[in-house]
């Protein structure tokens, strides 16, 4: 697997991401916790091939989860916005929802 996929895992396909994604030209990603921005940016350009204005991240801590009588935590991760420069085609995911 390349280094590029590590960093981005996954797009995270919401309602907010996706009316960010209609409004703003903006993106939403989950990528792995230690990236940074400037990584996150360069995996963006190389994998979509477009051009990247700006990234924003901010870590999502993890919720207290009960299954009956047991509790714990669920993993904290990392999000990233991530806005398209002006100009650039948009990346199609989540249409079908």
């Amino acid at each position: 697997m390349s280094v590029l996929h590590e960093v981005i895992r996954r797009p995270v396909v919401t309602e907010k991401g996706l009316n960010l994604k209609d409004r703003e030209r903006t993106l939403c990603f989950e990528v792995r916790s230690r990236s940074s921005k400037r990584e996150i940016q360069q995996a963006v350009e190389r994998i979509f091939e477009v051009k990247v204005a700006s990234v924003r991240t901010m870590v999502v801590r993890g919720k207290y989860r009960r299954r009956g009588k047991f509790g714990g935590y669920q993993p904290s991760w990392k999000k990233a916005y991530v806005t398209l420069a002006e100009g650039e085609k948009m990346i199609e995911y989540g249409e079908d929802i």
